[in-house]
Order: C-alpha cells, then sequence, then structure tokens
C-alpha cells in the first residue's frame, strides 16, 4: 500500500482502468439494469454511473495492497468492492451489506463477472465483526455514515498494520474535529487526509492504520454506534 503525497489519485489509477475497461464496462452495464429492480446507488445513466462512480471507486486503487483480504462494508451495488475486485484480481474481496435484495442482485453481478475472488455476505457490520475480528488488510466505506460512526464498524475488521479507507466529501473536517485525539481508543492512528479530483469535483480519501488491538466490546450491538457515538461516551 502506498502513502501518496502527490499527485491526483484518479490519474495515478488511470492505466489500470484502461487495462480492465471492457470487464469495468460490462459491470457498469449490470449495474444500471440492477438499478431498475432495486435502488443499489443513485443514477442509472451508465456514464454517470462510469464517471462519478466508478472513476470516485478506482481513485483508491493506490492506496490498496496487490493481494490480500479487504471487506467492503455498506457495498450497495458493489461499489467501490467489485471496481477493486475486478483491477485487482489477487485481492479476496467480501462484500457486506445488510439488504437481501442488494445482496441477492450484487451476487449475480459477480458471477455475471466472473470473479471468483468476491464474497457477498447479507449481514449488519456489528454482527459480522463478532466471528470476523481481525481478518482484512483493508477495511472501506463509501457514502455510509460519519466518520468517527464508521471507525466504530471498520476498526475490528482490520488487522494490525491494515488500513481503513473511507471515501469522503467536504464535511469531513468537521467529522474528523468532532472526534479529536480519541482515535487511540478503537486501536488507530489519526487519521490522514488525502484530496484527490474527481472531474472538477475535489474529494477526500480519510484513511487510519491500525496501531493495535480494538477493544473487545467495540463494535457494540446494532443500532448503538450511531444512538450513542464512542467518542462521546464517558469513561
Amino acid at each position: 500500500m502506498e502513502n501518496l503525497e502527490n499527485g491526483n489519485l484518479c490519474d495515478l489509477a488511470a492505466d489500470e482502468v484502461a487495462a480492465n475497461e471492457e470487464k469495468l464496462r460490462h459491470y457498469i452495464k449490470l449495474l444500471s439494469a440492477a438499478n431498475e429492480l432495486a435502488r443499489l446507488t443513485g443514477p442509472s445513466d451508465p456514464e454517470i454511473l462510469w464517471n462519478e462512480h466508478l472513476l470516485d471507486c478506482a481513485a483508491a486503487l493506490p492506496l490498496l495492497p496487490d493481494e490480500g483480504k479487504v471487506i467492503d462494508v455498506g457495498t450497495g451495488g458493489g461499489l467501490p468492492g467489485i471496481v477493486w475486485a475486478i483491477c485487482r484480481p489477487r485481492l479476496t474481496v467480501t462484500l457486506l451489506d445488510s439488504i437481501t435484495r442488494k445482496c441477492a442482485l450484487v451476487e449475480k453481478m459477480a458471477v455475471a463477472l466472473g470473479l471468483n475472488n468476491v464474497t457477498v455476505v447479507c449481514a449488519r457490520s456489528e454482527d459480522y465483526a463478532k466471528d470476523n475480528r481481525e481478518k482484512f488488510r483493508v477495511a472501506a466505506a463509501r457514502a455510509v455514515c460519519a466518520s468517527g460512526i464508521l471507525a466504530e464498524y471498520l476498526a475490528p475488521l482490520i488487522k494490525t498494520k491494515g488500513r481503513i479507507i473511507a471515501f469522503k466529501g467536504p464535511r469531513v473536517i468537521d467529522e474528523i474535529e468532532e472526534v479529536g485525539n480519541k482515535w487511540g481508543t478503537l486501536g488507530l492512528s489519526s487519521p490522514k487526509l488525502t484530496p484527490y479530483m474527481l472531474g472538477d469535483i475535489k474529494r477526500y480519501f480519510l484513511t487510519w492504520e491500525k496501531t493495535g488491538a480494538t477493544p473487545k466490546g467495540i463494535p457494540r450491538r446494532p443500532g448503538m454506534a450511531e444512538k450513542f457515538p464512542w467518542y462521546t461516551m464517558k469513561k
């Protein structure tokens, strides 16, 4: 996994996108059709899906290892996990979502694309983490929830020296400041903010490194993370 300080990540990922364009375009066609059956992601127009969603997911490729286990939490229509599985076939990608219909459609897409390195799991992340603690090199989420809450969901899933990747917009600065310097409570480093351009839009990757064990009580039972954020609780 690279630690990138310079260069637009979308540009750095361009070669991998070009090398896998045929299969990526096939995925977008499948995703567009699936969106007519269930709302997996916002638009159904293939070009919007390509420019605003697929290329956004591909921008994270320079932040990934070449191989190992990664998990996409709240995958929806398979973004970013299917994009990563296509471009990095030595990755073993778990797509996690709690909505049965979405999982069924994503499973069909993965089969149609011949992605033997993808597993679809239908479960809440809090429940899944109970039996799958510290199994992944990378845990990622796109458009799921606020950064502090997301950290509770993802930190238990990654190994020490692993990485969390969150796709974020401009509100991320406020989300980071809300937590302050408490990230170590979850066994995480302070977050790193990496800006990138998606067309004319400035976006951010928020990443944490796993520096130590996450307490066994994390994550808490479903619903607790958002109702009672861990970083507001008194010891």
